[in-house]
This record gives C-alpha cells, structure tokens and sequence, in this order.
C-alpha cells in the first residue's frame, strides 16, 4: 500500500462523514435511534452470514482455479485474504481499478508466482464476466422500464452503465467463442485509426490489445479444456453473486419491512449498474444517492430509509474496508 491509497482512504472517509452528516441532517435523531432499537438482530446477523458466505465462495473460486496435481495447497485463509484485499483496493480505488493488481500482490506474498497468479486472476474473471452477464440481462429487461417511469433521471445513467457492461462481456465473448474474428476486427480498427492518427501510441496500444485478447482465449481454453474446473467456479461465482446482491433484502427484513426478494434484488442490480459509472472511490455520493432513490420504492419513512442506507454502507462498504486493511497486515507464508 502506497501514499495514494492511503490518500485514497482519506478520501473516502471525507466524503462519507459529508454524506453522513448531510443524511443525518434531513431526518429527526430520535426517531432513528427509536428505529434503531427495533431491529430484528437475526436477520441483522443474516446480513453479514450473507456476506461471509459470498467472500468463502469467492475464495473457493481462487482455490479451485490455483489447484494442481501434485502440488503444495496454501492454508484457505490466505485465499480470504486475497479476496478481502481485493475488496479493499476496489473500495479506495477509482472505478474499482486497484482490485486486480493488488490480488496478483497478494497471491505473490503466498509464493504464487506472478505469471500464474495473473492466469488464475483472468480465468476467474472471465468467469465472473460470463456469470454475471445473465443477472445484468435479467435485471434489466425485467425492471428497468419500472424504475424508467418513476425515475428517469437515474434510469439514464443505469442505461449507460448497462451498456458499457454488456459491450465489454459481448467482447469477451468473442475473444473465446470467435478468436480470429475478433483479432482481426481490432487490427483492421487500429490500422483505420492509425491512418487517420499517425501516432506511435496509437501503434503500442494496438498491440496492448491483441496481447490481452490473446491472453484472454489462451485462459478460456484452458478453462473450457477442464469442464468439471469450471461448473465447479461458475456455481460459486453465482453464489457469490445471488448472496451479495442479496443484501439490501436482509437489511429490509432487518427493518421489519416485508418484501419480495427478486425484486428488492432486481433493485439492488441495477443500483450497481449506476455506482459502476461513478469515477470515485467506493462510488462515494453515488451509491447513496442511488440507494436511496432506487429504495425509497420499499421504505416509506426517511428515518428508516437513512438507517437501511448507513446498514447496507457499512456491510458492503466499510467493513470490507476495515477487514481488508486487516488482512493486509497480515502476511502470510510462502508455500511454493
């Protein structure tokens, strides 16, 4: 961890003791702390079982994926520490940009080196991508048009975070399903582009991107080659999906609202859709704005919708923070 992620840190907590104060500021105090003492504490408790289980699931991912014959198995908890650290950088890094590199840190502080944490890391990513292109689609055209009528605003910036998703997994899906096509659309987009631009950069980020569609179909193939390996990581990559997104729907109940749990996570989804396109850290400002508009469908009173947002903050947020900082201290031994 360097200055700028501990600028990175501060930054975050600025912002959200702003947010905070001004939430704060549009309700009555004692009615919330009234709201308060009225929390179900078992689902309360639910939420962060819920959590738990999506970080175990995403470290059994890393587990199964770093997995080799004849070879030495590092301790399962240096797997949760890989998957909390990532959390960590993604929390106090624009646009989630820190997650990744700091995951191919931590997988090298266990001995893992650097060319085979990146294999592991790209194959679990294009899990992931493939994983969750079917909840984003699902998502979308079953609840946009609702939020559309009754918040048109946000509704633009949700269609926008949707299509920028869509596009890259579309992408990606070429580069493993239609490899030559693809490589040969990008030269011939990068050899127009260089005809209009003449520029070395240009030239250099041309290459950058066949290395990395490359990379991607060589990772494909070597998942697509070992079947029972990736039924096993795309069902923990669902899990891992359905408890996380799962939340907001635990914290409602904790609130003793009643609610339907596909639409509260259809909801959910699409708040995701729209922090994704906020460029700060943790989408400070963004997520708040986003949830309390989106929620508001399910929570009539203000205090209670100030409290499911400062729960839902802290559970998804700020814990991931606190136990990623954690963990970072916490080196563990070299196993290779």
């Amino acid at each position: 961890m360097n200055k700028r992620h501990i600028i990175g840190i501060l930054f975050v907590l600025l912002i959200s003791c702003i947010v905070i104060c001004k939430e704060l500021s549009t309700i009555n105090i004692a009615t919330l702390i009234k709201d308060a003492n009225f929390i179900n504490v078992f689902y309360c408790v639910l939420i962060f079982v819920t959590l738990a289980f999506s970080f175990l699931c995403e470290s059994f991912i890393l587990v199964i994926l770093n997995y080799e014959q004849n070879s030495l198995i590092p301790p399962f908890w240096s797997f949760v520490r890989v998957s909390l650290v990532q959390s960590l950088f993604n929390a106090i890094t624009p646009m989630s940009t820190g997650g990744q590199p700091a995951q191919i840190v931590a997988l090298k502080q266990m001995g893992i080196s650097v060319g085979k944490a990146t294999s592991v890391l790209l194959m679990k990513f294009i899990i992931y991508q493939i994983s969750v292109f079917g909840i984003y689609i699902f998502a979308f055209v079953t609840c946009f048009q609702s939020i559309l009528a009754k918040f048109d605003g946000i509704a633009v910036f949700i269609f926008i975070g949707f299509i920028l998703h869509i596009s890259s997994i579309i992408f990606l899906l070429f580069i493993l399903f239609a490899h030559n096509f693809t490589v040969k659309l990008t030269k011939k987009i990068g050899n127009f582009l260089f005809y209009l631009i003449k520029s070395k950069k240009l030239s250099n980020w041309q290459n950058n991107v066949l290395n990395q569609i490359n990379n991607f179909y060589v990772e494909g193939e070597k998942l697509r080659s070992n079947k029972m390996k990736l039924f096993c990581c795309f069902c923990l990559t669902l899990l891992q999906l359905l408890c996380f997104y799962s939340v907001p729907f635990f914290i409602l109940l904790a609130l003793n609202l009643n609610c339907s749990w596909l639409a509260v996570t259809k909801i959910n989804v699409m708040n995701t859709l729209f922090m994704s396109i906020v460029p700060i850290p943790g989408a400070e400002g963004g997520a708040e704005f986003g949830f309390q508009k989106l929620f508001s469908t399910f929570i009539d009173s203000k205090s209670l919708l100030v409290l499911a947002l400062f729960l839902w903050r802290f559970a998804t947020y700020f814990l991931e923070i606190i136990l990623g900082l954690i963990f970072w201290t916490i080196k563990p031994k070299k196993h290779y």
